[in-house]
């Protein structure tokens, strides 16, 4: 434990005027690029890093953990307003954000964003600064078979929840499954599906394949539709009452238990490596559905979707960085960047961090926690200006969306590659859309793949062709069973 001093000395460090500078700048451009569909804070932070060089260490870590939190907000941006996320966990946002901003509330549905997503974040820092090494040791807990279990069980939830069936749910997940598998089996190291085409040696690209689905197939619909080149993406009446550009307290409020269920859920997930913010989102949107008494209302417009994607995406942020510092261990892309800053400073992450760089690990934690205020300052403004863009005609609007994921796509997936596999899938997106399949379902699938891959692999190998080794892991088995009942469960509660 460390004296008051040392905390009080590392959280006096945030406050001074170049250190609040770069996070302010970091929220800033966060929120720019997780606007714009296909680039996202990961490619940001990468991007960023070697501008820190000859930063402070606390100004330059404060900046790049800026560039993320600004970038969960501004993701949800683009989903709310034409139903192209800008970053893959936005997606579920878009379920219920987008409906409100048809309806003429897309302000309303963008702040509510906002709102939940400080909040989830918020939420997840208080307990990285509060309980990490205790909810790290508990996650190293967690082996194999229980993360098998934990996938299995969000499989099934998310299958069951999304789409028009839980049969077309299943058959959309293992599509994606399937799709997962192209490029090198992890267990073995040998080239699967690539056609001689050592391009795909590594998968297929995950920003390719989210942004053809969820964002070219509905550009290209929504175009395809277009009748007027005047006409406004968005109508929002003149008249409008006050109630339907803001969120009142009460309506904050009333979605309290929905953001703290959002919350818990990111920062769990959050906590283990390598889930990601994805699955919290659709984990955190499918559990609100199933709990409220007005489920019909879910995909049309209800605010609780908004909160419970929000607050739970953004949750995963503060927690990834629980295993990353107290065991060196990172627990997604993005905090694997910050690991290579830390280092780049002359900081290693691992069980002496807290021993020997107490100042500017309680230095980190005032950051982040300015981070969240600055991200709901910026916001505030910032969600004001992209709705007034949005009110433009559709024909541009759409095109210059259409033309942002273009250059996304060739920036993070590899040039002409990376922009033919987003095409490709953009058209498998469409065909499952016009036959029922959730593109929802297919891309957490997708996502999740490798790591279900590898965790199943090793759960084999601990089994050792005995189904009875299980009992030997009583919360895994207990998940693995789980899983096909609660399906079953959720497909009757449907009916």
């Amino acid at each position: 434990m460390f004296d008051t001093a040392t905390i009080l000395a590392g959280l006096g460090d945030v406050f001074q005027l170049m250190t609040l500078l770069y996070v302010l700048a970091g929220v800033i451009m966060g929120q720019f690029v997780g606007a714009v569909p296909g680039i996202g804070p990961v490619m940001a932070t990468a991007i960023a890093i070697p501008f820190t060089f000859g930063m402070d260490p606390l100004a330059g870590i404060g900046f790049l953990v800026g560039i993320n939190k600004g970038g969960l907000v501004g993701g949800a941006i683009p989903a709310v307003l034409i139903n192209t996320p800008g970053t893959p966990d936005a997606a579920a946002t878009a379920l219920d954000g987008y409906p409100m901003a048809q309806q003429g509330k897309p302000l309303k549905a963008t702040k509510m964003a906002l709102y939940s997503s400080v909040t989830g974040d918020t939420f997840s820092d208080i307990v990285l600064i509060t309980v990490s090494a205790p909810l790290a040791i508990l996650t190293l807990r967690m082996g194999p078979v229980e993360v098998m279990g934990l996938m299995l069980l969000a499989f099934a939830v998310i299958a069951s929840l999304m789409g028009a069936s839980i049969a077309r749910g299943l058959a959309a997940a293992a599509l994606g499954l399937l799709a997962a598998m192209v490029g090198t089996d992890p267990e073995h190291a040998t080239p699967r599906f690539i056609f001689g085409n050592f391009e795909v040696y590594d998968g297929l690209p995950l920003a390719a394949v989210a942004i053809g689905m969820l964002a070219i197939s509905e550009l290209l619909f929504r175009l395809a539709r277009t009748r007027s080149a005047q006409a406004a993406t968005i109508r929002i009446p003149r008249d409008q009452p006050s109630e339907d550009r803001r969120v009142s307290f009460a309506e904050y409020w009333a979605c309290r238990f929905t953001m703290l269920r959002g919350a818990v859920i990111g920062t769990l997930i959050g906590a283990l490596p390598g889930i990601g913010s994805t699955a919290a989102a659709f984990m955190s949107y499918a559990s609100a559905k199933q709990v409220s008494p007005d489920r019909a209302s879910f995909g049309r417009g209800n605010i609780h979707g908004i909160a419970a994607a929000e607050s739970a995406n953004s949750a995963v942020m503060g927690a990834n960085m629980i295993p990353m510092l107290t065991l060196g261990i990172p627990g997604s892309v993005s905090a694997a960047l910050i690991v290579s800053a830390f280092m780049i400073h002359g900081v290693q992450p691992g069980p002496f961090l807290f021993e020997q760089q107490g100042r500017l690990i309680y230095g980190l934690f005032g950051a982040m926690i300015l981070a969240n205020l600055m991200n709901l300052l910026v916001g505030q403004v910032g969600m004001q200006f992209w709705v007034r863009v949005i009110t433009a005609p559709e024909s541009f609007v759409l095109t210059s969306a259409l033309l942002l994921c273009f250059v996304g796509v060739s920036l993070a997936a590899g040039g002409l590659f990376g922009i033919g596999v987003m095409l490709a899938f953009a058209i498998l997106g469409f065909v499952m859309t016009a036959f029922g399949f959730s593109v929802v379902v297919f891309v957490i699938a997708f996502f999740l793949g490798p790591r279900f891959e590898i965790s199943l692999s090793q759960t084999l190998a601990l089994l050792n062709g005995d189904p009875l080794r299980l009992l030997d892991y009583p919360f895994g088995f207990v998940m693995i069973v789980a899983a096909p009942g609660l399906a079953v469960w959720l497909a009757r509660r449907r009916a």
